[in-house]
């Protein structure tokens, strides 16, 4: 590929970059959560969840999840998945399919779990496994804790459900929409980039 066009190819690619790392701590950033998809036995599984790190080099994405989940015991059997990212404002999507590492009772899962807020450590804190078939409506948040957060003592009984996942990206897809000409280009974890036909 002539030089001219991967530079363009890797500024383009850079700039989502730092969009998916500004999203971290913005809340209102439509790159904030994303759909993960996963495989159950040989039918996908797609939900929405919440961006929480991300790395360049190797770029890598993580995020959260209770350990009882069904897509973490997914994740586990077939760590293949894809996250997806779309930006409504600016016409772009974001697309990447990885494999999935759990950090679950480790050195990394403990880092994350002592910076973790109160208000979140209590979803950690459900008596249900999530997904769970019930009899009645529960929140699934201990009831005193409805209003209120936990004292940190408290919510140590969390830790034992708390994931955190790093997904290691195999391949990038980014898409920008555009009404004189759309943009695709792939980019993957070898530094390999080109055009693919939108």
């Amino acid at each position: 590929m002539k030089e001219g066009i991967m530079n363009k190819i890797k500024k383009l690619y850079n700039t989502e970059l730092t969009y998916l790392a500004d999203a971290i701590k913005d809340g209102k950033s439509p790159y904030h959560t994303f759909t993960l998809s996963s495989l159950n036995n040989n039918f996908p599984e797609s939900r929405t969840v919440v961006l929480r790190g991300v790395t360049s080099t190797p770029l890598k994405i993580f995020f959260n999840a209770d350990y009882r989940s069904p897509k973490v015991t997914e994740l586990t059997k077939n760590n293949v998945c894809t996250a997806l990212f779309y930006d409504a404002q600016r016409r772009v999507q974001s697309r990447f399919r990885c494999q999935a590492t759990m950090h679950h009772q480790n050195k990394i899962s403990k880092k994350i779990w002592e910076a973790t807020p109160l208000q979140s450590r209590k979803c950690y804190m459900g008596p249900f496994s999530p997904s769970q078939k019930l009899d009645e409506w529960h929140p699934n948040i201990p009831s005193k804790y409805l209003k209120a957060d936990p004292e940190r003592k408290h919510s140590e009984i969390g830790y034992i459900n708390f994931a955190h996942i790093e997904l290691e990206v195999i391949e990038s897809d980014i898409l920008y929409l555009y009404h004189d000409g759309h943009i695709r280009f792939k980019y993957d974890n070898q530094n390999n980039a080109y055009y693919v036909s939108p």
